[in-house]
C-alpha cells in the first residue's frame, strides 16, 4: 500500500514550483501525478493552445510542461526525475522505476485510433479545457491534430482549415457508439493486465502508472464509457492520491 508522504511546502513561497500546462496533455499529467503522489505544493498555470510567445520566452519554444522552480525544465520525465532525487522535496525515489512491460505498451498502441477520434474532438467541443477557452486556442488544436485516418503528413499539407474544421464537426456528429464498443471491450482486456485497484504493475506505484493513468485520463472526456469495476477504481484512486481530477463532469 502506497502512503503518501507529508506535504511539501516550501518556506520560501517563491520556491513553490510552478508548472506551465496544458490540461488536456498526458505529458503534463505525468509531472501532476508525480507532484501529488509526492504531495508537494504547487502552483498550475494553464496556456493557451495557441500560446507560443509564453513558452518561448521561457525555453525558446513551444513547449510544455514547463516547471519553473530553481530553473526552467521541460520534458515531462527530466522534471520528474528531479523530482524525485532532490531531497527538498520530500522522500526521494517514492516511485519504483518503469518495468519495461510490453503488454501495457501495445495495450496502448491497440487503442491510439479509438481514443484519436474520440478525444480529440471532444477537448475542442467542451469548451471548458483551459487551453481551449478560446476560438483561437481551438483552431490551433484543430489545425496541428490530425483526425485518423489522417497522419501528421497529411494533415499537415491540408491547408484549409475550414475543411479540417469540418472533419473535427462531423467526427462529434458522427454515431460514436460502434466505436465506443470497441474502446470498452480494451478496456476489459486492460483491466486483466492492471495488478490492482492502486497500481498496475506488482510490486507498487510506479512509472507504470505514471505514464498509464495520465493517458486513461482522456478516456473519461467520452460519455458512454464502460469501466470495468477494477480499472475503474484503479482511475478514480489515482486521480484522488494525485490531485488530478478525471473529466467525467465533462463527459460528452
Amino acid at each position: 500500500m502506497f502512503v503518501k508522504p507529508p506535504r511539501v511546502v516550501p518556506e520560501d513561497p517563491t520556491l513553490i514550483p510552478i508548472l506551465y500546462n496544458y490540461d488536456h496533455c498526458p505529458f503534463c499529467v505525468r509531472v501532476r501525478l508525480a507532484l501529488g503522489f509526492k504531495n508537494i505544493k504547487h502552483n498550475l498555470v494553464f496556456l493557451a493552445n495557441d500560446d507560443v510567445a509564453t513558452p518561448t520566452a521561457m525555453v525558446g519554444k513551444k513547449a510544455s510542461p514547463i516547471m519553473v522552480q530553481d530553473l526552467y525544465m521541460i520534458e515531462s520525465m527530466d522534471i520528474i526525475e528531479y523530482l524525485e532525487n532532490d531531497e527538498r522535496f520530500g522522500p526521494t525515489n517514492i516511485l519504483r522505476p518503469a518495468s519495461g512491460r510490453t503488454d501495457l505498451k501495445e495495450w496502448q498502441k491497440s487503442v491510439r485510433m479509438q481514443m484519436r477520434t474520440l478525444q480529440r474532438p471532444r477537448y475542442v467541443a467542451t469548451g471548458l479545457i483551459p487551453e481551449f477557452q478560446q476560438l483561437d486556442s481551438r483552431h490551433a488544436f484543430i489545425a496541428n491534430h490530425p483526425l485518423p485516418p489522417y497522419d501528421k503528413d497529411e494533415w499537415k499539407s491540408m491547408k484549409d482549415l475550414s475543411e479540417k474544421l469540418t472533419i473535427y464537426a462531423d467526427a462529434m456528429a458522427n454515431d460514436p457508439t460502434c466505436m465506443i464498443e470497441e474502446l470498452n471491450a480494451k478496456l476489459v482486456a486492460l483491466d486483466d493486465i492492471v495488478y490492482c485497484d492502486t497500481y498496475c504493475t506488482e510490486g507498487g506505484l510506479s512509472m507504470d502508472d505514471i505514464d498509464l493513468w495520465a493517458r486513461l485520463r482522456s478516456i473519461s472526456i467520452v460519455q458512454d464509457v464502460e469501466w470495468p469495476d477494477g480499472l475503474r477504481r484503479y482511475m478514480d484512486n489515482l486521480s484522488e492520491l494525485g490531485d488530478v481530477p478525471l473529466y467525467d463532469g465533462l463527459a460528452i
